[in-house]
């Protein structure tokens, strides 16, 4: 995350078979068959939060080789890039990797579409991949697109066979100014806009001291994340602290409807949100956000295993 806030109806005919004018009438038509059912959406699976770990410590493994960092323009970003799109490209997923320039280095986006579904309704979700220069990013925001990126393995997987179309995206240089998200909205021809039907951001799942935030941005989509939660009986609060800062807001801005989740950042979590949520008032949601001390010891498990569920939960119900 960036610092800067910027009838269906069923009718049956009867059928009337007329005898000779010297004989009785006789009706014999036959009761209609009933109207099938509606096919139900199909359930969301669970998530494996192990499976997600997994990914962070891959991401971790490729800070570590590349000078402690992922940031945008490094070896650790384009390293992290690659080894995405390589499990990607093996589960099936058709990828493309854009490039962009900023801040004078060269940057890149991964698009992932899942075969099938209809293109002209298209359900994205996304995550910056990019970290700070100053650590490994896995907060922030590794834990964002590890969740995408094993729900996307999980579509493949299932098998999974959406009515809409399905794209993952994994975002470069979100930390010096959402220019990844920005450059492929503004890439998109308006009729290319206009068939995204929702996009899904996420931006930190797994803060350490964590809160359960959800956008309160398109209603259809605020409803569909606080339905997860509630049947899960955790509270949520709209998210403040988020708001424009990360790259849900490019879509936003082209008239994308757009949702997310969150679980705070520098902000000082309150004694009413510690007792709602548990951890420890008075203290940042990530007392490490933007640091070094950005590792894989930097989550909260549960945090991760119920967004990485309610990541799932979305993608199925938005595009079934």
């Amino acid at each position: 995350m960036k610092l800067s806030v910027p009838g269906r109806t069923a009718a049956a005919a009867a059928i009337a078979v007329a005898g000779l004018l010297t004989t009785t009438a006789i009706s014999n038509a036959a009761p209609a068959p009933e109207a099938a059912a509606t096919p139900k959406a199909a359930a969301a699976p669970d998530i494996s939060v192990d499976n997600v770990k997994a990914h962070l410590a891959d991401l971790q493994s490729v800070a570590d080789a590349n000078g402690g960092n992922r940031a945008h323009g490094s070896a650790g970003y384009k390293a992290s890039i690659d080894q995405l799109k390589k499990k990607l490209d093996a589960a099936g997923f058709t990828t493309s990797v854009q490039e962009f320039t900023a801040g004078g280095e060269t940057g890149y986006n991964l698009i992932a579409d899942w075969p099938g579904g209809d293109d002209g309704q298209v359900v994205m979700a996304g995550a910056h991949l990019d970290s700070v220069s100053d650590g490994p990013g896995i907060n922030d925001n590794g834990s964002g697109s590890a969740a995408i990126l094993e729900t996307a393995l999980t579509v493949a997987r299932e098998k999974y066979q959406p009515t809409k179309q399905l794209r993952f995206a994994w975002w470069g240089a979100e930390e010096i100014g959402m220019a990844g998200s920005s450059h492929y909205v503004d890439s998109l021809a308006g009729g290319d806009r206009s068939k995204i039907s929702a996009y899904l951001n996420f931006d930190m799942l797994s803060s350490p001291n964590a809160g359960y935030f959800v956008y309160d941005d398109d209603p259809t989509i605020e409803k569909t994340f606080k339905d997860y939660y509630a049947g899960k009986n955790v509270a949520t609060e709209p998210d403040d602290e988020g708001d424009g800062r990360s790259d849900h807001a490019p879509f936003q801005q082209a008239g994308v409807p757009v949702g997310g989740l969150f679980s705070g950042a520098e902000t000082t979590k309150s004694a009413e949100q510690a007792q709602k949520w548990g951890g420890t008032a008075g203290e940042a949601f990530d007392k490490c956000y933007h640091s070094s001390c950005d590792g894989v010891s930097n989550i909260d498990g549960t945090a991760l295993d119920r967004n990485s569920d309610a990541v799932a939960y979305a993608v199925w119900g938005l595009s079934s």
